[in-house]
């Protein structure tokens, strides 16, 4: 594994999601962002989400700034939200080692709000 980014000044985005042991009975853990940002393969405009990832951990918490670097991965890759959530959601449960639930909340686009659920684990 990797230097742990969390602590580290010169953190860059990148795939890395750093984890920490679970401390106690957790019953969910939830993060909402609404900076996460990719590209339309189509148009090439960027498209802004917010962001719903949640889990119940097993044994391993995800670490807060590597998922913000983490899905600052996405900000020039052009990708559909239906291939998104799903990739993110795989990319965490492997992280954690237990399942975890990706939404995605696309910006209005032609006065349509397209939400896309994914799970994976």
């Amino acid at each position: 594994m990797s230097e742990p980014v969390l602590g580290r000044p010169d953190a860059k985005p990148g795939p890395q999601i750093d984890t920490f042991p679970v401390d106690g009975a957790v019953d969910r853990v939830h993060f909402r962002s609404t900076e996460l940002t990719a590209v339309c393969p189509v148009t090439d405009q960027p498209d802004f989400y917010a962001v719903d990832i949640a889990y119940t951990p097993v044994d391993r918490c995800i670490e807060t700034k590597s998922l913000k670097l983490y899905l600052r991965t996405f900000a020039a890759v052009g990708i559909f939200a239906e291939h998104l959530a799903p990739r993110i959601a795989t990319h965490l449960a492997d992280a954690v080692g237990a399942p975890v639930t990706v939404t995605l909340e696309q910006g209005v686009r032609g006065g349509i709000t397209t939400t896309v659920a994914a799970s994976a684990g």
